[in-house]
């Protein structure tokens, strides 16, 4: 069996926003989809409204995603094909804890900077766990979303 592809869809209130935090957090790269986005529009399949100008470059304006900058992209979409992170515009806001969360993997010794440099793009902490399996703490990200610093 060939492995398969994927991509983490992550529902949010402002997608660029977020984008731009995890590109920060996770040194990954924001996904540059304007070639698509011009040439969808210039055929017709989709309206202005749908756009939104972000870096002096069009994008969607309710989904963007960010890519690991070291794996393979395609040129004409600026879609990434490895390691990806969609954010989708939704209506309705989070509610709940995540069923599903990032768990982010600092350095020997700088989980504590890891977390400080984290808050510092928008994160808050939650709360620390220490447990026998080990030692982590429990950020949300700028729409609450939870994820792990280990």
């Amino acid at each position: 069996m060939t492995a398969l592809q994927w991509k983490l869809v992550v529902d949010a209130a402002d997608p660029h926003a977020q984008a731009a935090f995890w590109a920060q957090a996770l040194g990954y790269l924001v996904e540059d989809n304007s070639a698509l986005v011009e040439r969808v529009l210039a055929a017709g399949q989709a309206p202005e409204e749908a756009t939104i100008e972000i870096d002096g470059r069009r994008a969607w304006r309710d989904l963007i995603a960010v890519r690991h900058p070291d794996d393979p992209f395609d040129e004409a979409t600026g879609i990434g094909a490895g390691r990806r992170l969609l954010f989708q515009r939704v209506p309705e806001a989070k509610t709940v804890k995540n069923r599903l969360h990032l768990d982010v993997h600092a350095a020997a010794g700088r989980r504590e900077a890891e977390t400080a440099r984290l808050e510092a793009l928008g994160a808050r902490i939650l709360r620390q766990v220490s447990e026998p399996g080990g030692t982590w703490t429990v950020l949300a990200d700028p729409e609450g979303n939870e994820f792990c610093v280990q």
